[in-house]
């Protein structure tokens, strides 16, 4: 269901195979909005050290994990508690906690003033530096992915990048916790579509991703072992008036049998800095396709999408 792209292809300095992962990768998000990435360049051993420091942070007492939320960063940074967020239009809290680490900024950086400093958790030593070195590895992989987008789009191959380097990109980790009792909805995270660019997302610990299909199914996905599953976000459909396609998908909740179980997802959202324009494309305007958005930055789009998940006051 979902096309499988080699990442080794676009780097590998040979023209054809650049060119037909371009060609791939383009008409999947034209399509589906989806692909599995392999050859992504995030290794076995960091994601499984990923995924160990994170069950141990969801593993704290709540209390201590309540000591790292922060309400006034609106989720931005550390941690958020259960049921604080839902998705667009839905009234219903998705089922899960999570916590968000963000741009890793030093001292003389120009972001410096923009971005909250991230949350360090003190009872997981090796969790702030593992964070640090995932979110390095996803925006590399998703400023290699971005660069084909943009010869597909007709684009200079660097037209994002300056965007997106020491962009407001977050990595965040989710704890759906197990189901104890009979649930409201039979849906962990409801319908939605993601705000940002492009979302990197490594293997979930159990099933429960689907997404809405062009025949208005939903369709399981899984990631294999050694891919990551990469889709397109709104501010990537705005800028290109909908020609590259923001797929909806939820998360649904396990079999009876299996409600006793926690899934754990770790998503890189890619963001741009906020100041960058969203503005449709003109390459992609014409008289079948009339531009569909108003003028918007990255950062005014983010704002007004966290105020309608809740995040935000």
């Amino acid at each position: 269901m979902i096309p499988v792209v080699n990442l080794a292809d676009f780097t590998s300095g040979d023209s054809a195979r650049k060119q037909n992962f371009i060609n791939q990768l383009g008409k999947a998000y034209e399509e589906v909005g989806f692909v599995a990435v392999k050859n992504h360049g995030i290794s076995d051993d960091l994601i499984a050290d990923l995924y160990a420091y994170v069950q141990q942070f969801f593993a704290l007492p709540q209390a201590s994990k309540k000591s790292y939320e922060i309400p006034e960063l609106a989720g931005q940074r550390g941690y958020t508690s259960f049921g604080r967020e839902h998705a667009k239009g839905y009234d219903a809290p998705d089922l899960k906690e999570f916590f968000q680490f963000g741009q890793i900024v030093e001292d003389d950086d120009a972001e410096r003033e923009v971005y909250p400093s991230n949350v360090i958790v003190r009872e997981v030593p090796k969790f702030s530096s593992t964070l640090e070195k995932a979110f390095k590895g996803f925006e590399e992989s998703g400023i290699q992915l971005l660069r084909a987008i943009a010869l597909y789009l007709g684009l200079q191959e660097n037209y994002f990048d300056a965007h997106v380097q020491k962009g407001n990109s977050i990595l965040r980790a989710i704890h759906y916790p197990p189901i104890t009792q009979e649930p409201k909805s039979s849906i962990r995270a409801e319908q939605h579509e993601d705000i940002n660019l492009i979302t990197l997302l490594v293997g979930a610990s159990a099933d429960g991703l689907q997404i809405l299909t062009k025949q208005n199914e939903w369709v399981g996905v899984t990631s294999l072992p050694e891919q990551i599953v990469v889709n397109v976000g709104d501010m990537l459909q705005r800028l290109t008036n909908n020609r590259l396609k923001s797929t909806t998908h939820r998360v649904v909740n396990p079999p009876r049998e299996k409600w006793d179980t926690s899934r754990f997802s770790i998503p890189f959202f890619l963001h741009p800095k906020s100041e960058m324009s969203l503005a449709c494309l003109g390459s992609c305007i014409d008289s079948e396709h009339p531009k569909m958005y108003e003028d918007y930055t990255a950062g005014e789009y983010l704002d007004e999408r966290l105020r309608e998940i809740g995040l935000k006051k």
